[in-house]
């Protein structure tokens, strides 16, 4: 129903559609909005997960690999003199080898007489981030090893 203006009568119920027509369209934008958003939050727990798994496994492999150079004994000084110590570069070259035959890559260094540090690193891609252009994360993660000698402790 009209006014003689062409305009629509009051309680006609037609004075309602152009308020509709404004918002056409309002929840697919929300809806887009809405899957930006939890994809996101996808890419975060997923990703998120995978990195911290990975920094796990860079930080096992570390502790693995400066343990087996650690354990590398110069026997020809504990025959000689008594004294242990590590023999710096098999104690490299063992870290080296653990890691290679682990299928991680690092580094092996001597970090004192009697000690190794061994630093992996782990690059990973990424599953759902990919999708905002994140391709790849790269975790590194560090262990030191000591060669412990004779009994220790209290009253020993």
């Amino acid at each position: 129903m009209r006014t003689a203006d062409g305009e629509p009568a009051p309680g006609s119920g037609a004075e309602h559609g152009r308020g509709r027509r404004s918002e056409r369209g309002s929840l697919v934008l929300m809806l887009a909005a809405l899957f930006v958003a939890l994809l996101a939050l996808a890419g975060l727990v997923i990703d998120g997960g995978a990195k911290l798994d990975a920094a796990q496994n860079a930080t096992a492999a570390a502790q693995e690999a400066a343990r087996a150079g650690a354990g590398i004994v110069n026997t020809g000084q504990a025959y000689s003199t008594g004294r242990f110590s590590v023999d710096q570069s098999r104690a490299v070259a063992a870290a080296q080898q653990y890691l290679a035959g682990s299928g991680y890559h690092g580094v092996a260094l001597p970090a004192g007489r009697n000690s190794i540090r061994v630093t992996v690193t782990i690059r990973q891609p990424t599953r759902v981030l990919s999708l905002i252009g994140i391709d790849q994360f790269t975790v590194t993660e560090a262990a030191t090893a000591v060669l412990v000698t004779g009994v220790t402790g209290a009253g020993r």
